[in-house]
């Protein structure tokens, strides 16, 4: 799902936190970690509900995704990932590992590959 109506990362990840998705999730060590409860995840873990691309008004290399996320144990929250030259390649290959069936239909998968 896709909603071009905020040009910011904070103000999606404000209205998805109204929505209850209130985890922020890290990447660390190849794994995907809830930064309150330490719970660690793998990409078979993770179901993307939606993602949001941004691109950076004044610098066209500030490019980030941000990803709403729901876990095999029902946690809610988001991601944002960097993306374009300066992107964590660990990070995207995490993303990328994610099978494409915990994709939400209403999450675009062929855009994000």
């Amino acid at each position: 799902m896709k909603r071009e109506d905020s040009k910011h990362e904070t103000d999606n990840i404000k209205r998805y936190q109204d929505e209850g998705y209130t985890v922020n999730y890290l990447f660390e060590s190849d794994r995907l970690i809830d930064s309150e409860s330490k719970v660690a995840y793998k990409p078979e873990d993770v179901f993307i509900v939606a993602h949001h691309r941004y691109e950076g008004m004044s610098d066209p290399d500030d490019m980030s995704i941000l990803y709403v996320i729901e876990t095999k144990d029902g946690g809610k929250g988001t991601h944002l990932l960097g993306y374009g030259p300066m992107a964590d390649l660990e990070e995207a290959e995490f993303f990328k590992d994610i099978p494409k069936a915990n994709y939400s239909k209403n999450s675009d998968i062929n855009e994000l590959t």
